[in-house]
């Protein structure tokens, strides 16, 4: 197997040369997930430097070492990174790199996912799941492990389940029915948002997202885990659900695990699809999203432009209701060509609407104006 060098964030490794990125790979490396791992490194930055000690980090899918390696020689204050693969090809490859790297506070096991975490109870300040697929086989290790106080990095890349592609899996997988909407990455997050709650909810622990993103083939979700029931319950009413009319494009959010949700369409009649149980509350902090943004200014980070642009959108629809509108598909359905989306943003503020762009779509917009309201300001734009 021929290997080559790349130069990431501040580490110089040794990764395999292979034509394409798959699970067959004889070590998994996806240089497409850089981004992913800068915005890691920034977000664990964050989180590292509010706490008043040293943290242990696990990222259970390992691979060539790259994202534990950068987290130990990237981030001030980790008292141990442990980079883990069932792989023993990974495993030495990791080896490799922790020497080429010359860290002295990287461990590398050679274990299963869940055993390593279930093994090493109450150990970890940070778990990182990032696997080939779903995450879902190992949110339960999680939950029991991590310490509250810490912080959940989970990466999905099962988009056609979570968006509504193909709806069995995601009963299956996350218990919950997506839905196949125009904002179907959003329904996406939320449902493994949701999924995170319930699942650590079970050892009265609860989730506070801080960030997350939808972005080419993944998402990923970045949260901090309190404890206590009472706390857990209250959490745990952000849970809900989205019906979508395809008649006329309106939705609804409903919070409850089972609440009463029309099946006809309050505005046109229409029926009303259903997805969920989801989560409704924040999928952003605002403070924690500026402090990511300080951070990266001063990190040397190769997609650092990237980098900023996704947070600065996401910083901007912190504040935003749940679901986007898509000013096309809403103009479809209107039957009329799309304006600039820059004048429907316009005539939304004017009217007093909260509007901002969205990171999960260009032609997109968030605000809190309903499907009637929006449509009134796009027919005035056409006129």
């Amino acid at each position: 197997m021929d290997n080559k060098i790349i130069h990431e964030g501040n580490v110089t490794l040794m990764v395999p040369k292979f034509d394409k990125v798959s699970a067959k790979a004889p070590v998994f490396y996806n240089p497409v997930m850089e981004l992913n791992r800068d915005l890691s490194v920034a977000a664990l930055t964050v989180f590292r430097n509010g706490l008043n000690h040293d943290i242990y980090v696990c990222d259970a899918f390992g691979g060539t070492g790259i994202r534990g390696i950068r987290y130990a020689k990237e981030i001030r204050g980790i008292e141990q990174a442990v980079v883990n693969d069932l792989n023993p090809l990974a495993v030495e490859f990791a080896k490799a790199n922790i020497k080429l790297n010359q860290l002295e506070n990287v461990v590398v096991c050679e274990e299963d996912a869940n055993l390593i975490l279930r093994k090493r109870k109450g150990k970890f300040d940070v778990i990182d799941i990032d696997p080939f697929g779903t995450p879902s086989p190992y949110l339960e290790s999680a939950a029991a492990s991590l310490r509250a106080g810490g912080m959940i990095c989970i990466t999905a890349t099962d988009t056609s389940a979570l968006c509504g592609t193909y709806i069995e899996p995601c009963i299956r997988k996350y218990g919950a029915v997506p839905l196949k909407t125009e904002y179907c990455h959003e329904n996406g997050l939320r449902i493994l948002a949701g999924f995170v709650a319930r699942t650590f909810s079970k050892y009265k622990k609860f989730i506070e997202v801080k960030f997350s993103h939808s972005t080419e083939h993944y998402m990923r979700i970045y949260a901090t885990i309190g404890k206590g029931a009472a706390n857990t319950d209250e959490s745990l009413k952000s849970l809900g659900y989205i019906a979508h009319c395809k008649n006329c494009l309106n939705r609804l959010v409903i919070k409850g695990l089972a609440p009463i949700i029309p099946e006809n369409c309050p505005i046109c009649g229409g029926n009303m699809d259903v997805g969920g149980p989801l989560w409704c509350g924040e999928m952003y902090s605002t403070d924690f999203v500026s402090l990511m943004i300080l951070t990266v200014n001063q990190l040397s980070l190769n997609t650092k432009e990237n980098v900023l642009k996704l947070l600065n959108t996401c910083l901007d629809e912190a504040s935003a209701p749940e679901t986007y509108y898509e000013i096309h598909k809403v103009c479809k359905n209107l039957k009329t060509s799309a304006p600039p989306i820059v004048d429907v943003m316009n005539l939304l503020k004017d009217g007093g609407f909260f509007v901002s762009r969205t990171h999960f779509s260009p032609t997109s917009i968030k605000t809190d104006a309903n499907i009637v309201e929006l449509k009134k300001i796009i027919l005035h734009l056409k006129d």
